[in-house]
């Protein structure tokens, strides 16, 4: 599966519009991208792998030093000091960040719920602009310092990557259409939440943007996605206008984006949006709960946007109780974007509107770097 950060539409228009440098750029970002694609499927199919005690982090940092060979030079391991690298240290902190969140949040082990090895190639190849999970581990470019920051540097961006592989590992939602778009939306979900619990925002205080501060100053967009406002994260002359649809009567049915995966999700991340804003306070304590329920416990790796509607509803059903408020937004919210569902049955034990998981020791100090 292709799962990339910033979408080939994005690139494409760059790959069109862009001056020479920014054409082989985009083009080379393309390439490796899709070069990926192979080693992801065939990593999919195989047996989860060699993990570590549970509730124990493990990081590996590698410097790709524009290469192409993985994972490169050995530039930060697990419990050794900050190195004089930014870029190293912004990934060893992010997945820690993003461990972190799922673990004392959601209970779960690492991307495999297994302890598996949080392993990053930063630097790699010359040209590869975007940031991506590729079954096994995380690989970033660096940015061309023109358009595009460094993507170590947004937490959500590192997150949404790293539910790659918690879905690879779940629901296994197959990358195209409808299942794709999911694949991207749980990603946008988690991203934005590991975010919003690592500032310690409430629904109501968050901005809902996936990829703020990827762009530099010379693009005219706030993020690469808005959760709010589907369409409006950016309408620049070299990349294009954000393309997303908020509603199903705006569903785009295209060839491209392996039928649209980055540009559909929209949808669905805006009904989560409409949940987490309509419950209040911290949308990781209630929505998220379940949409991770949902993730990990009843979708099928072919799943279509009703279906993800039935098994979020169902969720907060068995979670928090049938006539409860939770199950009414979640509801309301796949209606409010041309998702109706039939009503789900009662069922299963009731929960408080949170419970978090067991509490363990904080995993990671609080540590900014300059740019």
């Amino acid at each position: 599966m292709r799962c990339t950060f910033l979408p080939p539409h994005m690139l494409r228009a760059l790959a069109a519009s862009g001056d020479s440098e920014q054409r082989d750029r985009a083009h080379a970002s393309l390439e490796l991208s899709a070069q990926f694609r192979g080693e992801r499927m065939a990593v999919g199919q195989i047996a989860s792998l060699v993990g570590v005690p549970a509730g124990q982090l493990q990081r590996t940092i590698y410097d790709g030093r524009h290469g192409r060979d993985l994972p490169g030079k050995l530039a930060r391991g697990e419990d050794s000091a900050a190195v004089a690298d930014a870029v190293v240290n912004e990934a060893y902190d992010a997945a820690g960040k993003t461990y972190d969140f799922y673990r004392r949040v959601l209970g779960r082990n690492s991307v495999d719920d297994r302890g598996l090895r949080l392993e990053a190639t930063v630097r790699f190849a010359a040209h590869f602009d975007n940031a991506q999970w590729n079954g096994r581990q995380m690989v970033y470019g660096n940015g061309d310092g023109k358009l595009f920051a460094r993507f170590t540097r947004c937490l959500d961006v590192v997150a949404h990557e790293l539910t790659h592989g918690v879905t690879q590992y779940s629901a296994a939602l197959v990358y195209r259409g409808e299942s794709g778009a999911l694949n991207e939306h749980f990603s946008d979900v988690f991203g934005i939440l590991v975010k919003q619990y690592a500032l310690k925002q409430s629904a109501a205080k968050s901005d809902w943007l996936v990829g703020a501060g990827v762009f530099s100053s010379r693009v005219n967009g706030v993020a690469v996605r808005s959760m709010k406002a589907p369409g409006s994260a950016y309408d620049d002359a070299l990349l294009g206008r954000d393309p997303q649809p908020w509603h199903m009567r705006d569903y785009k049915r295209i060839h491209d984006d392996n039928g649209g995966v980055h540009v559909n999700s929209g949808i669905p991340n805006h009904a989560f949006y409409l949940a987490a804003t309509a419950l209040g306070g911290k949308a990781w304590e209630t929505a998220g709960r379940i949409w991770y329920a949902a993730l990990t416990r009843k979708l099928h790796a072919r799943a279509t946007f009703r279906e993800c509607a039935r098994a979020t509803i169902a969720a907060a059903s068995e979670l928090y109780g049938a006539t409860a408020e939770p199950r009414r937004a979640v509801e309301q919210a796949w209606r409010s974007v041309g998702v109706d569902e039939i009503a789900v049955a009662d069922a299963g034990p009731r929960l408080p509107i949170f419970e978090p998981a067991a509490e363990l020791p904080t995993l990671l100090p609080t540590r900014r770097h300059a740019d």
